[in-house]
């Protein structure tokens, strides 16, 4: 008989182990997993001859040693870079904690593009519950066209749909409430996040799009205006927090009751919370 896991503040990996590999890689979510995440958090782009990818930026100019953008790119030319080598890396290791652990690639795969397909094949092998928290972005060509092809990819994954509480389950976030009414309109049981870098005046109240149960605030929203994470808490709603990476701020939403902390430091988190 399958047993529920308890109710507990959920450590997601943002964009894998971020601070100790390049983000999005391979490497990064290995590292995640290892440590301990209990999600893992993706951002998805469609290419010029339609694959999801997992890359946050509308170009691979800052996490590759490549130029242009990922929809106009196909799979093969996003194959052909290194995303090991992204100018960004160095900014972690000027922190003052210096992480105890050295990325080292161990192969060409931890550091090429990665696909969401390979990311889902990943999980889907991690021997234990992993759940993946994935984020839409779409320039207005492909409108529409990045839920269609996520949905398709999930249902082959069994991943449309919520799992019983020991599987992995998927999370559909974006900024868009457009995009998440798609998902929810193509497949109404699958939850969604609707992120936040301000609060709207028309949803102050605690109130989120039509159909959606999970505010997503950025940690500012979370400083500044910790009475509003309590009106979502009333209102019913699941809240995520990004990016929390200092202890404070982690401390500040385990206070206020917050479901999910996403992080680029998910190891750190985890220890914090004793665990």
């Amino acid at each position: 008989m399958t047993q529920a896991r308890p109710h507990r503040t959920q450590v997601v990996a943002h964009r894998g182990a971020s601070e100790e590999a390049p983000e999005h890689t391979l490497a990064a979510y290995r590292k995640a997993i290892e440590d301990g995440a209990d999600a893992l958090e993706c951002d998805v782009r469609l290419t010029a001859d339609g694959h999801l990818v997992c890359v946050h930026d509308r170009r691979v100019n800052r996490t590759s040693n490549g130029r242009g953008a990922v929809s106009a790119l196909e799979l093969a030319d996003l194959a052909a870079l290194d995303f090991g080598s992204r100018k960004s890396r160095d900014f972690w290791r000027t922190r003052d904690e210096e992480p105890d652990w050295e990325f080292r690639p161990e192969d060409r795969e931890d550091t090429s593009v990665l696909t969401l397909e390979r990311l889902l094949e990943l999980v889907a092998d991690a021997g234990r519950p992993v759940d993946l928290a994935i984020e839409t972005k779409h320039p207005t060509r492909w409108a529409g066209q990045v839920e269609e092809r996520l949905l398709v990819l999930l249902k082959r994954f069994g991943l449309d749909a919520p799992a019983p509480a020991a599987d992995s389950t998927v999370r559909v976030m974006s900024f868009s409430a457009r995009s998440l009414h798609r998902v929810r309109a193509a497949s109404p049981t699958l939850p969604t996040v609707y992120l936040m870098q301000f609060v709207s005046p028309r949803l102050r109240d605690g109130r989120l799009p039509a159909g959606v149960r999970i505010a997503g605030p950025s940690i500012r929203i979370v400083r500044n205006q910790p009475a509003y994470i309590e009106r979502l808490k009333q209102a019913g709603h699941q809240v995520h927090v990004w990016t929390v990476n200092e202890p404070e701020d982690v401390d500040l939403c385990v206070g206020l009751g917050v479901d999910a902390i996403i992080t680029n430091r998910p190891r750190a988190v985890l220890r914090q919370l004793g665990r």
